[in-house]
Formats: C-alpha cells, sequence, structure tokens
C-alpha cells in the first residue's frame, strides 16, 4: 500500500498504520462471523461474544486516530501521502460502524430469545445469503484497500446492487410472514432490524471501497453514479 519515501520513518508510520487498519479490519471480520453464527444458531454466547467484541474494535478506532494526528503532525504530509491519510482514517470510521451493525444483529438475537419466540419457524435463514455478501464485500473491500486496487474497488460498488435485492426480497417475505401470523410480529421486527444491519456493512464495503479511488485518482468519488466512477478510474491519472 506504501511508497517508498526519502524518510524511512514516514515509511515505517504508514506501513505501522495500515497494518493497524488491516488488524481492525481481521477484529470486525471475525465480529461479524460470531454474529451471523448467532443469527443461523439463534445462539446466546455467540452473541455475547460480538458485545464483548466491541469493546476491543472501539479502542483500536481510538488508538489509531490518535496515530493518525501524531504522524500528522510530524510529517505534515501533502498529495497523495495525505489522501493516503485520509483514507485511512475514514475506513477506520467504517470499520468501527461495521462493529456496530455486528452489535446490533447480536443485541436482537439476545431480544427475540428474551422474548422466547418459536425461533425454528422465523424466516431467519432467509437472510443467509444477504449475510454471506455482506460478509464477503468486506473482505474484499479491505484487500483491496490494502492494495490500493481501483479496478476490485468498481467490481465491489456493482455488487452492492445484489446486496440491496436481497434485502427488499427478504423484507417482501417479512411482511408476508407477519400478516399470515400477526403473533411474530414483535420477533419479526427484530430479524428487520437485523436485515437492516446486514445491508448497512455492505454499505460500509462500498464506502471503503471509495476511499480506494480517491487515493489513487485524487477524486472523491462519494455520491457519484456508476458510470462516473467508471469514467473517473478510467480517465484520470
Amino acid at each position: 500500500m506504501v511508497d517508498k519515501h526519502l524518510s524511512t520513518q514516514f515509511d515505517s508510520d504508514l506501513n505501522s498504520l495500515s497494518s493497524r487498519v488491516m488488524e481492525l479490519g481481521g477484529l470486525v471480520e471475525s465480529q461479524i462471523r460470531q454474529a451471523i453464527y448467532s443469527l443461523a444458531h439463534f445462539n446466546e454466547e455467540a452473541a455475547r461474544q460480538v458485545l464483548e467484541t466491541e469493546h476491543r474494535v472501539n479502542l483500536m478506532e481510538l488508538e489509531i486516530d490518535r496515530e493518525l494526528s501524531s504522524v500528522i503532525a510530524r510529517r505534515q504530509p501533502t498529495a497523495r501521502d495525505l489522501r493516503l491519510l485520509m483514507a485511512i482514517s475514514r475506513v477506520t470510521a467504517n470499520l468501527e460502524r461495521v462493529g456496530d451493525e455486528a452489535e446490533r444483529v447480536a443485541l436482537m438475537v439476545q431480544s427475540i430469545l428474551r422474548k422466547g419466540a418459536a425461533v425454528r419457524t422465523l424466516p431467519a435463514s432467509e437472510l443467509g445469503v444477504a449475510a454471506d455478501l455482506a460478509s464477503a464485500g468486506l473482505r474484499k473491500s479491505l484487500d483491496a484497500f490494502a492494495r490500493l486496487d481501483c479496478d476490485a474497488a468498481v467490481a465491489i460498488l456493482k455488487e452492492d446492487d445484489l446486496l440491496d435485492k436481497e434485502f427488499d426480497g427478504f423484507v417482501r417475505k417479512l411482511i408476508t410472514y407477519m400478516m399470515e401470523d400477526p403473533r411474530t410480529i414483535s420477533s419479526s421486527l427484530d430479524l428487520l432490524f437485523v436485515a437492516k444491519a446486514i445491508e448497512r456493512i455492505g454499505d460500509h464495503a462500498k464506502n471503503i471501497s471509495e476511499c480506494i479511488i480517491y487515493v489513487v485518482k485524487g477524486a472523491d468519488v462519494r455520491h457519484s453514479t456508476m458510470d462516473q466512477i467508471e469514467s473517473t478510474v478510467k480517465s484520470r491519472g
């Protein structure tokens, strides 16, 4: 990820930050896996572990932010170096929010279990594809960020539509399920919050991909159309 500089210490600083971000990404990925497992099996212990991990995620975000501030103050970076540091800040913030979404899934699983719902009848398994898409999207975005791969970033942005379609389809099925048995409305609403959390994980993977294009191309493509993004990646140096 890091280009060579005249200052070996600056290279060391950038490599350290990059490594910390990847470490945070790995921690958040494990948190997502635990959250998905807790949902698939309505497992209280897995949900509890997700909540415990959240504290570590928050601490790491603060540590990376402090290190970023120190590097900026000491090195006063410009051009691509400054964009990279800004992107690291954005990626860190998005990873912390992914952790928040994993926590939300775990809390909803606990809520469903407390209500004593007939978990085997809830359509939680219908979220399997969406959960896999979200988890894979985050993993791909972190890999692309490590390599600053714009082509991979564009591919991830395109794949986000698949997750949105899965979310919309699940909401329709959930509405039908609640209409057929109004007694399930409370637990079904918890599942709706779970579905939204999974969809938001995909959004954060998308945000990380946009950071890659920002670093490499020097263009902020947030809120841009897919055609505009592809044109930027192809045309700008």
